[in-house]
């Protein structure tokens, strides 16, 4: 197994690109061709071969897929809608050094994340990375550190901080129009069903189930695993907190202008369907409390899918003038008398709890990444140091329910002070794997 240091030969401003003299001489002409590679093209992937193939002077060259099978399929998919056929790959790290693309995108199961796009980085690529961005919050940091030394654009994949609605929202919110926010609802609901009982089997051949592992130490293949339920598992998955709750956690700490709490709690079990291969919880109740005493909520169902505000997921804002809900495709309006005074609807929709959320933010966030990287724009969306505090919320709710115990957190750095909680701030690696700055 290659190791990335043998391989290869910053946050900083996290809401802009400092345009020095380092930057200023790598960033594309307007007029040329981006070349993207999109690894892990089973899920949220068809939409970034979506979004990047639409955009001007923008080509998706190359998939990497771990399955033959999928891989065959999504090439043959994306001819068929007038595209270039794209040249295909099994393994990243060979595309990676035959340097034959500018941009690479992330989209595999949570627990490639981190390594994928550290590679990427190192050898010369800006990159497009999926949310969660880690299996835990140290690949965040190992995530930051690896931005920083490397100068590369990273943006993170929570596609409504490209949203012009919501911008609009946290435009009213900055001038004060609600009052004060002092605390924040959100949801996720879904009807998920069973996954059943799987049995340990030798993988299809079309798979490379060792390629598919990558970092997370080996295990045997379960016929119930790939390529969805991994999300369920502790070992490859980060739960519904990470997998759903992060988008609306995330618009909710950036309206009211938070980062770390002070403390977080969780409650959850596993309600439905007990005696699968489930190993998490479907229904969480996390609660963020931070040292001002705002707060910021999240209700996760996985296997109840009632609605909110006629939405199966959300953010409510409560001020002190008003209140606010938001969803990737809109926000309504609210005075304290619970009356709607204002509807403003996406001209596009995006799909809310689907497996693939496919739509209209996909490209307007992948256009703003590029926007960046040609030097049309100044600021990233989403910069890593974004994606970075908001997954680390997702896993601070995992810790928590983990545990079994509240936490108290630092701030600053987002840690909890317990010794038993902060063995869970990292994960062990497959040797040869390991996720280093």
């Amino acid at each position: 197994m290659l190791n990335r240091r043998t391989m290869m030969g910053g946050a900083g401003a996290a809401l802009a690109v400092a345009m020095s003299a380092r930057s200023y001489a790598r960033i594309k002409g307007a007029n040329d061709r981006l070349r993207v590679a999109v690894v892990g093209v089973n899920g949220r992937g068809q939409p970034h071969m979506s979004a990047f193939s639409a955009l001007p002077n923008v080509e998706v060259t190359h998939l990497v897929d771990v399955d033959s099978k999928v891989l065959a399929t999504r090439a043959a998919e994306f001819a068929a809608k007038g595209n270039r056929p794209p040249q295909t790959e099994r393994d990243y790290r060979r595309l990676l050094d035959r340097k034959a693309v500018d941009i690479v995108t992330v989209a595999t199961p949570d627990h490639a994340h981190a390594r994928i796009a550290i590679d990427a980085m190192d050898t010369g690529h800006d990159v497009y990375l999926e949310k969660p961005i880690g299996m835990a919050p140290a690949e965040g940091e190992a995530l930051l550190a690896a931005q920083q030394r490397t100068g590369r654009i990273l943006q993170v994949g929570n596609q409504q901080r490209s949203s012009a609605e919501t911008q609009a929202l946290a435009a009213l919110v900055k001038a004060g129009e609600l009052g004060d926010i002092y605390e924040a609802q959100t949801w996720y609901a879904n009807n998920r069903g069973s996954i059943g009982h799987g049995k340990e089997m030798p993988p299809p051949a079309h798979l490379d189930w060792n390629l598919w592992q990558g970092p997370r130490p080996r295990a045997h293949y379960r016929s119930n695993l790939v390529h969805y339920n991994w999300h369920w598992y502790w070992q490859y998955g980060t739960g519904e907190t990470c997998n759903n709750a992060m988008h609306e956690l995330d618009v909710a700490r950036w309206m009211m202008g938070l980062a770390f709490p002070s403390h977080v709690s969780a409650r959850g079990a596993r309600h439905f369907y007990r005696d699968d291969d489930w190993e998490m919880y479907d229904t969480l109740a996390l609660e963020l409390a931070y040292a001002d005493g705002r707060v910021i909520r999240w209700d996760g169902h996985s296997c109840n899918g009632v609605r909110r505000f006629g939405r199966g997921r959300g953010v409510l804002l409560l001020g002190t003038k008003g209140s606010a809900v938001v969803d990737r495709n809109g926000f309504e309006l609210f005075d304290l008398a619970g009356q709607s005074t204002r509807i403003v609807k996406s001209a596009a929709t995006s799909a809310t709890t689907n497996t693939v959320g496919e739509g209209a933010l996909d490209g307007l966030h992948a256009g703003n990444f590029v926007d960046v990287i040609r030097g049309r724009a100044a600021a990233l969306a989403s910069p890593i140091r974004e994606g970075h505090i908001s997954t680390t919320l997702c896993h601070l709710g995992n810790i928590a329910y983990r545990t079994g115990s509240p936490l108290t957190i630092d701030a600053a750095t987002g840690k909890p002070s317990s010794p038993e909680a902060m063995k869970l701030w990292s994960v062990d690696y497959e040797p040869g794997w390991e996720v280093k700055a």
